[in-house]
């Protein structure tokens, strides 16, 4: 087997350098902390949607820094846009609303979107005033999108919707949503599929929640009937696949799932400073060791932002990053159920909680990691397939 030896990781340029630094001042602003502490204070079932924290980014083009400025951006790149990601995690800022209309439906529209799609949806999007969210998971196919059974039926010029979409999010509140479905069959299963944009609010979209360990909401959509003309079809018909199959692999640097797992760890140190455990060789070292694969999934994912910027995304190396990020979180959460102790169990609505209540949630929401953006499973098929060529 050849080993590469890559160059190092290009630094930051005086100018990424001060973005950096002035999204990082906004979010430590009172009111953006202000806002960041009375949510951990919601009773259970009342979720963040659009912040105002969101507003204050799009207003100087910072939720979308890669686009171009006639749809919300500033015509940055795509190092802008992951310190943004990558400063947004460290912050805690929940994330769900950008990662769904600005990272997925966004990125789908900017790159194979009309010039109608893009200008009314894109600037709503970026200024963080528009909610959409993503609908490809069904109740019989999870990350294998070719099984999927939702169908458009031709209908004159456009096409009736007619199947059911589960575990999205914010689709309660959405007003658009990137749903995927069958426009033909085919000995080929990955073939047939089309993206559409569906309008959340039509007569014939029923969305319900499902029940799950999260804060946050699950739902399933039904879909029956809904007619979409053709201004509604995102790219060619029956390219579904093969744009989900591109443009999602464009967002695996891994930089969201290290910032989370990176914010998680120093809440622990800190944990295990306040409590004389830091002092312990027992947890010092173990929380040594975390710290050095974090900054190894850090130098990982920045390397594949910095690909990504030049232009050369490689899918197998994301793959790698993705994995490695996301695979991460499960020795923190452990350690700081360690670390914590029997306070660490209490929620965040239980009075004596104190400073341990965002670990309950983080536990819980732990899995969900490995199986957003592509499960750990699907990334180490693809990279023992197209990289190692095993399979």
């Amino acid at each position: 087997m050849t080993v590469t030896i890559r160059e190092p990781i290009p630094e930051l340029s005086a100018d990424q350098r001060s973005f950096r630094a002035d999204v990082r001042a906004l979010l430590t602003r009172p009111e953006v902390r202000d806002e960041l502490t009375g949510l951990a204070a919601r009773p259970p079932g009342d979720e963040p949607v659009l912040l105002e924290t969101y507003r204050l980014l799009g207003e100087r083009g910072w939720l979308a820094p890669s686009w171009p400025v006639e749809y919300g951006g500033l015509g940055l790149g795509a190092v802008e846009a992951a310190i943004v990601t990558e400063e947004m995690a460290l912050a805690g800022v929940p994330d769900d609303v950008h990662v769904l209309g600005v990272d997925i439906v966004g990125l789908f529209l900017l790159m194979e979107g009309t010039e109608e799609q893009k200008r009314e949806h894109l600037p709503a999007l970026a200024a963080g005033e528009r909610v959409a969210t993503v609908l490809f998971t069904e109740p019989g196919c999870g990350s294998d999108l070719s099984g999927l059974a939702t169908r458009a039926e031709p209908d004159g010029d456009g096409w009736r919707l007619y199947g059911s979409k589960v575990y999205n999010m914010k689709s309660q509140y959405g007003e658009i949503a990137l749903c995927a479905a069958r426009t033909s069959d085919g000995p080929v299963p990955m073939h047939g599929i089309t993206l559409f944009l569906l309008p959340l609010r039509s007569p014939g979209v029923h969305v319900e929640p499902v029940p799950s360990m999260a804060d946050e909401c699950f739902c399933l959509v039904a879909i029956d009937g809904v007619r979409l003309g053709p201004e509604s079809v995102v790219g060619r018909v029956d390219d579904g696949w093969r744009l989900m199959n591109d443009l999602l692999q464009l967002e695996r640097t891994g930089v969201d799932f290290h910032g989370k797992a990176r914010r998680l760890l120093d809440l622990v140190v800190e944990r295990a400073a306040r409590s004389g455990r830091l002092d312990d060789p027992v947890y010092a070292v173990r929380l040594a060791e975390l710290d050095a694969k974090l900054r190894a999934s850090h130098a990982l994912a920045w390397e594949m932002v910095h690909d990504l910027d030049r232009g050369a995304a490689d899918p197998v190396a994301s793959a790698m990053s993705k994995w490695y990020a996301s695979e991460q979180f499960r020795p923190v959460l452990d350690a700081g159920m360690e670390v914590g102790g029997a306070d660490a169990l209490l929620s965040r609505w239980d009075e004596e909680a104190g400073t341990t209540a965002r670990h309950e949630a983080d536990y819980r929401m732990g899995p969900a990691h490995r199986l957003a953006s592509g499960t750990s499973e699907v990334m180490l098929y693809l990279i023992a397939t197209n990289g190692l060529g095993m399979l």
